[in-house]
Formats: structure tokens, C-alpha cells, sequence
């Protein structure tokens, strides 16, 4: 059995997707919450767009791309 084929492999992979496309989620929050209360908001509305595209692509991963 390969490592891609593995349950455990790929419960595992599962939940580091998981947990790293929420983290970028809650830093794109944490982000334009910050925005709000800046003078220069643009450049932190980028950051929190980076992050939320980064959310989005993390769910277009497989184990076969690594």
C-alpha cells in the first residue's frame, strides 16, 4: 500500500488542509477587522484578499500534488 493510498496518510492530509485553510480564514477576518481601524486600509484589504484566495486554493489540493 502507498502512502497516498494510507488512511491514515490521508486522514491526515485531510486535516492539515483543514486546519491551515482555516487559519488563512481567520487572518483574512483578523485582517480587515484591522483594515477598518487603519489609516491606510488598502494595503491590509490586499493582505486579507491573499489570504482568503490562499483558503481557496488549499481545497483544490491533493495528496497527488505533492
Amino acid at each position: 500500500m502507498t502512502d497516498e493510498k494510507n488512511p491514515d496518510f490521508l486522514r491526515g492530509w485531510h486535516a492539515a488542509i483543514a486546519a491551515a485553510r482555516a487559519w488563512h480564514e481567520a487572518k483574512a477576518k483578523q485582517t480587515l477587522v484591522a483594515a477598518r481601524r487603519s489609516r491606510f486600509p488598502k494595503n491590509l484589504e490586499r493582505e486579507a484578499e491573499v489570504h482568503t484566495q490562499s483558503a481557496e486554493l488549499l481545497q483544490t489540493l491533493s495528496p497527488d500534488d505533492v
